[in-house]
C-alpha cells in the first residue's frame, strides 16, 4: 500500500496548476497522548492523501503539529476527517491570512520524539498547567499595564521582520535555546510581573508557559492561537492591531503581512526590507533578508563567493558539493559573516 508521496515538488506544482481552484493554508496542533503513532500516522496519510491535502505534519506520543494546504472544495471533508478523531474534534484551525496554492507541495507526515523540540524533561512538565489563554482584546488590555512583560517565544529570524510593540525579543536560534534564557532573565519577576508570551500559532507557548509555571512563576499568560488567530480577531472585530511588520511562516510563502511597517533591513546593504530568501547556491541555501537591488547584484546569492559558485555549470556545482554534506549555514538562519547587516552569533 502506497503511504509515501513519490512526486517531486515540480511535478506536484504542475498538477496544482492543472487542477485550478484555490487552496487554503492552515495549521493546528494538539497535545494528547498518542500510543500507536505509526498507526495514527498511516491513517492520516491515507485519509488526507485522498483529499489532496499537502503539508508538513509531525506526530509524537505527546500529540500532533500540522501545517497544511487544503483544496478549498475539500475543506468540509477535511474538517470532517478531523472531527471524527475524538481528541481532535473541534480543534482550533489557524487559517492563514494570505493564501498561496504552492505553500506546500508534498504531503509529509513524520514521526518525531516531540512535536516541538524543547530540550525539556516532559515527564516533569504538566501541560495541563499552562498559562492562562488570552483572546486579542484581553491580550491588548493586559500588555498595556505597566506590571506586564511581553515575551516573543520565536527565533531571531522570525521576530526580526515582525513583532508586537514593546516585546522582549530573545536573540536565539531555537525554541530549545530560548527557554533557559527567558527563565533566567525573568527570574526576578516571578511574582511581581504578569508574564505574557506569544508565538506564531500558540504551540510553543503551551510548553513555554507550562515550563515557567513549573519553575514557580505565578502570573503567566499566553496569546490564544498566536499571531495568526490574533490577526483574524483584529480584522473581524475591529480591535487595535499592536503587531508591527510581518509574521514569519514555515512554508513556501515565508511570511504574511500583518501591518504596513517594514521594521527590518536588507542583510547585504542595510536598506529597509523584510523579504526572506534562500541563497541560490544549493551548497549554502542560507536564509537571509535580501532587497531587490541586492538580489540583482548578487544573482539571488548571499555573497560574491556563492554567486561565483552558482554561475558554474550544474554538474560542476554537484562535484564541488560531493562528499561535503549540508553546509552549516543551512541551520544558521540569517547568521553568517558575509552578511554585513546581521549579527553573526548570539
Amino acid at each position: 500500500m502506497e503511504l509515501y508521496n513519490k512526486l517531486s515538488a515540480k511535478q506536484r506544482a504542475v498538477l496544482i496548476e492543472k487542477a485550478g481552484g484555490k487552496r487554503l493554508t492552515l495549521s493546528f496542533y494538539k497535545y494528547h497522548e498518542i500510543k500507536n503513532t505509526k498507526l495514527f500516522r498511516d491513517h492520516l496519510y491515507l485519509t488526507w492523501n485522498a483529499l489532496d491535502v499537502l503539508g508538513r505534519i509531525y506526530i509524537a506520543n505527546e500529540g500532533i503539529n500540522a501545517q497544511l494546504s487544503v483544496p478549498s472544495e475539500s475543506f468540509d471533508d477535511f474538517k470532517t476527517s478531523i472531527d471524527e478523531i475524538d481528541f481532535l474534534k473541534e480543534v482550533r484551525l489557524n487559517i492563514a491570512i494570505e493564501h498561496d496554492n504552492h505553500s506546500f507541495l508534498k504531503l509529509k507526515i513524520k514521526l518525531r520524539n516531540k512535536i516541538v523540540a524543547d530540550g525539556l524533561d516532559s515527564v516533569s512538565i504538566d501541560l495541563n498547567k499552562s498559562g492562562e489563554h488570552l483572546n486579542a482584546k484581553q491580550f491588548n488590555d493586559l500588555v498595556e499595564k505597566p506590571e506586564t512583560l511581553l515575551v516573543d517565544m520565536r527565533n531571531h529570524y522570525e521576530s526580526e521582520i515582525g513583532h508586537f510593540e514593546g516585546a522582549i525579543l530573545p536573540d536565539v536560534d531555537s525554541f530549545r535555546e530560548s527557554l533557559p534564557i527567558i527563565e533566567k532573565s525573568l527570574n526576578k519577576h516571578k511574582e511581581s510581573k504578569n508574564i505574557v508570551m506569544y508565538c506564531t500559532g500558540g504551540i510553543r507557548c503551551e510548553k513555554a508557559s507550562a515550563f515557567l509555571k513549573h519553575k514557580g512563576f505565578k502570573n503567566v499568560f499566553q496569546l490564544e492561537g498566536g499571531i495568526i488567530e490574533y490577526t483574524r480577531q483584529v480584522k473581524e472585530k475591529g480591535i487595535k492591531n499592536k503587531y508591527l511588520g510581518k509574521n514569519f511562516v514555515f512554508d513556501h510563502r515565508r511570511s504574511e503581512s500583518i501591518s504596513s511597517e517594514i521594521i527590518s533591513d536588507c542583510h547585504q546593504c542595510g536598506e529597509k526590507c523584510d523579504d526572506h530568501v534562500n541563497c541560490a547556491n544549493e551548497a549554502c541555501h542560507l536564509l537571509f533578508i535580501q532587497c531587490e537591488k541586492c538580489s540583482k547584484l548578487y544573482d539571488n546569492c548571499c555573497s560574491p563567493k556563492c554567486k561565483e559558485i552558482n554561475s558554474l555549470p550544474l554538474e560542476k556545482q554537484k562535484k564541488l558539493r560531493k562528499g561535503k554534506g549540508n553546509s552549516n549555514k543551512i541551520f544558521k538562519k540569517g547568521r553568517s559573516k558575509v552578511l554585513k547587516y546581521k549579527k553573526t552569533s548570539t
